[in-house]
């Protein structure tokens, strides 16, 4: 099966699962992030779903030592956690908690043009941009 097929299902198919799970709404996001308020955990379940789905998934990959396509598994990345992996999770989690947008969701809302998602996602690119030109990759 070719990569770009393989890649395009499991990108529909995760929009779907955001979908249906509620998880294109910033709102739910903004939600369980709010502990002391209108605690909603209803993006803990879904990440629990997600990973009793692909643990298993990843560890069927590991043992078969190819992708779907039949290609090399790449090495996993270094677990090294150094001031790069920082900086960048936290960028990620402020905006995050900023927005109530991660780029899987902000993505699915492309299609419903919603300003938030237009603004999220042209701050996204330009963040990656310009984080390319700043601190190229080794």
């Amino acid at each position: 099966m070719k990569p770009m097929a393989i890649a395009s299902g499991a990108g529909l198919l995760f929009g779907l699962g955001l979908a249906v799970s509620g998880m294109t709404d910033p709102d739910k996001i903004l939600n369980f992030l709010d502990v002391a308020g209108s605690w909603d955990p209803s993006l803990a379940l879904v990440m629990g779903a997600a990973l009793a789905v692909s643990t298993p998934g990843f560890a069927w990959l590991r043992r078969r030592g190819r992708s779907f396509s039949g290609a090399p598994l790449a090495p996993a990345p270094s677990p090294r956690v150094d001031a790069r992996l920082l900086v960048g999770s936290t960028l990620f989690g402020i905006g995050w908690g900023i927005a109530g947008y991660c780029p899987g969701p902000a993505l699915a809302n492309l299609v419903r043009f919603t300003p938030e998602a237009l603004v999220f996602v042209g701050a996204l690119l330009a963040g990656s941009l310009l984080c390319r030109k700043l601190l190229p990759w080794p």
